[in-house]
């Protein structure tokens, strides 16, 4: 990926990927890759999100899809820190700091949730038991507290739990240019802010 391409090129990049790679297996999980993006951002959408928070649930595991073939993985769970490659990904091709901190929170959220609520652990699928391993485990309370402390948290815990929820077999999908031009939008935006 090329740094401080154009929103267009961005978009059709994010876009092109999903085409290419979306009907590959959400890692465990009996969902496709676009299939669980889309139910996120349906979720964060009846949840009242702004456009910000739905382009952040949409795109929460884009680390997955955008990696290259040298980064660590999980072995058959994935990219190991997808929530860091994804919100790199997505700051160099423009999108706001609070998209970019969502996705790379959406991991921690869910360290800090099996610290402080025994029964979320106990109703996390198979696969995000064996990637929470990998991913640290549950936080520590000095981990936690710090955490709180993120004037993102609320919605990264909502973030956190519309990932669990996102798992629904034989949803149909949303027509994705509703998302593409969402996007764009976005990105227009953050590059007209940046060079008024």
């Amino acid at each position: 990926m090329t740094l401080k391409i154009n929103p267009e090129q961005a978009t059709e990049e994010i876009f092109s990927i999903f085409r290419r790679r979306g009907q590959e297996e959400y890692i465990g999980e009996p969902v496709s890759q676009i299939e669980h993006a889309c139910q996120s951002a349906q979720l964060a959408e009846a949840a009242g999100g702004d456009e910000e928070i739905v382009l952040a649930a949409l795109l929460h595991d884009f680390g997955h899809l955008c990696a290259l073939p040298n980064e660590e993985e999980m072995p058959g769970l994935g990219i190991l820190h997808h929530e860091q490659v994804g919100a790199t990904f997505l700051r160099r091709v423009g999108f706001s700091e609070k998209i970019c901190r969502l996705v790379k929170g959406h991991v921690q959220a869910k360290r800090y949730l099996t610290f402080k609520k025994a029964e979320y652990l106990e109703k996390l699928s198979d696969a995000s038991r064996q990637t929470l391993v990998w991913q640290g485990g549950s936080m520590s309370a000095e981990e936690a507290a710090n955490f709180e402390m993120d004037f993102l948290f609320d919605w990264m815990i909502k973030m956190r739990q519309w990932d669990e929820t996102a798992k629904e077999t034989g949803l149909p999908l949303p027509d994705l240019e509703k998302y593409k031009v969402l996007c764009l939008r976005h990105l227009q935006a953050q590059a007209t802010n940046a060079h008024p």
